[in-house]
């Protein structure tokens, strides 16, 4: 299938590749089908609206620079997607990356995964009730500890 991408312009992908939110993404609520494409810049990924070329957010894996990220996912949520429980193979993880002027300073919002069974490519934006989670976390200052650990 051919599609317009923010990042890319025009590309192919294939069908396995689209992902349906019923309920959108939060303060995208009308945008219903996404494609996930890999980045340029591994472990990076874009989120490309279908419905609209201009509408396309950078995900991430959190467990990248929070080994221990555990989003706590609703049991409503994960019937919704079809899955199993919290720890089926099927489901993925993602978090939506705001990348300001100062790269450094990138955030990620793990307080709203993005999470997808990949069997059914079902997708559902869900709201993590663990406090440690925010908006807001700098991934460069998690990185860090991340490598503090791995010593």
């Amino acid at each position: 299938m051919q599609i317009e991408t923010k990042p890319y312009g025009s590309i192919e992908i294939s069908d396995r590749q689209i992902v349906t939110l019923k309920k959108g993404l939060f303060g995208f609520d009308g945008f219903h089908r996404f494609a996930l494409l890999d980045s340029e810049q591994p472990p990076f990924y874009w989120f490309q609206s279908l419905d609209d070329k201009e509408i396309a957010f950078v995900l991430v894996s959190p467990y990248v620079f929070r080994p221990d990220y555990n989003p706590g996912i609703p049991s409503s949520d994960i019937e919704a997607l079809g899955a199993a429980s919290e720890e089926d193979e099927d489901l993925l993880v993602f978090v939506i990356v705001t990348i300001p002027e100062e790269q450094t300073r990138m955030t990620a919002n793990l307080q709203g995964p993005v999470v997808i069974n990949r069997k059914s490519r079902v997708g559902r934006q869900i709201i993590s009730n663990d406090e440690r989670w925010q908006v807001r976390h700098l991934i460069m200052e998690e990185m860090k500890h991340v490598g503090d650990t791995a010593c």
